[in-house]
């Protein structure tokens, strides 16, 4: 089991880079940040850009792994976005992690354009971001037209450090997108469905994980070489709300078979609200007592 932590894109950098060192000295596996140009009950709170926030992160860490959770297509074009991958994996020197969802079709994403980037079908669109990307990052001189996306000798140089590309770790809940997880991802990455009880929640996980060990294997593919990475924001109860939660949390996603588990950064107040000391319990008690997978 590894263990990340989220840290929103919400402070200024004299207060945020403190966070992003703490997380690599707590001994957190990895650190990640939302990709949103607002979110939810936040939108009209101060907000940064993850691309910026993560090169900052990256040149004020040395080990741990850095990751969007998750960007989108609702306002991103994979040609630009590769450039932004490559120099983040450089930047980082190879600890970048590519998080990818289909995006939302409603929220302030969709809507701070007039709902212009609304698309017919947010599953083909999110195909096409997969593979579009997927090109850019590990062929040069790519030509693509597809139903979303054109790209015309799209060049790549120098290309990502880690080869042949940076991993992908796709966000997935319906068959669509779990299918296309399973051919293209190097891990998965679920919130679970929305429900007002933990117990239904952990249920919504079981049954997940069970249609994506099948979608894996649809693709003949070795549910061992794929990390699953459980991303706890949606949960009913906060995650980090205390330790013994916490290690609750660890336990039931490990005998569900997630090889990572991402909790968001406790906050003052509203989503997340959580004392930042439960952190220093959980790097002393918890953190070293974690194995990878």
């Amino acid at each position: 089991m590894r263990a990340g932590i989220t840290i929103l894109p919400e402070y200024r950098w004299a207060e945020a880079k403190p966070r992003w060192q703490a997380a690599e000295t707590y001994g957190f596996a990895h650190a990640w940040t939302f990709d949103h140009l607002g979110w939810g009950p936040l939108v009209g709170d101060p907000w940064f850009g993850s691309v910026p926030t993560l090169s900052a992160a990256a040149l004020v860490t040395s080990r741990i792994e850095l990751g969007f959770a998750v960007a989108s297509p609702n306002f991103r074009h994979p040609v630009p976005f590769a450039r932004d991958i490559t120099a983040l994996d450089d930047l980082s020197g190879g600890r970048l992690t590519v998080g990818l969802g289909a995006g939302g079709v409603d929220g302030y994403d969709v809507d701070v354009f007039g709902g212009t980037t609304r698309a017919a079908s947010p599953s083909r669109r999110y195909r096409e971001f997969v593979e579009l990307l997927d090109g850019l990052l590990t062929r040069d001189g790519l030509d693509y037209s597809g139903e979303y996306y054109t790209a015309a000798g799209a060049r790549n140089a120098p290309g990502c450090v880690q080869r042949p590309r940076t991993p992908f770790v796709l966000a997935a809940n319906g068959p669509k997108a779990l299918a296309l997880t399973a051919r293209h991802g190097q891990g998965w990455i679920t919130t679970g469905t929305v429900h007002d009880s933990l117990d239904g929640w952990w249920r919504s996980l079981a049954e997940l994980s069970s249609r994506f060990d099948e979608a894996l294997a649809a693709e003949d593919r070795d549910p061992a070489t794929v990390r699953r990475f459980l991303q706890t924001d949606a949960a009913p109860v906060f995650s980090l709300s205390s330790v013994e939660v916490y290690r609750d949390f660890l336990g039931r996603a490990a005998e569900l078979g997630f090889t990572d588990v991402l909790a968001p950064w406790p906050r003052r107040e509203g989503p997340f609200a959580g004392d930042e000391a439960i952190l220093d319990t959980v790097a002393t008690d918890v953190l070293p007592t974690l194995s990878s997978p």
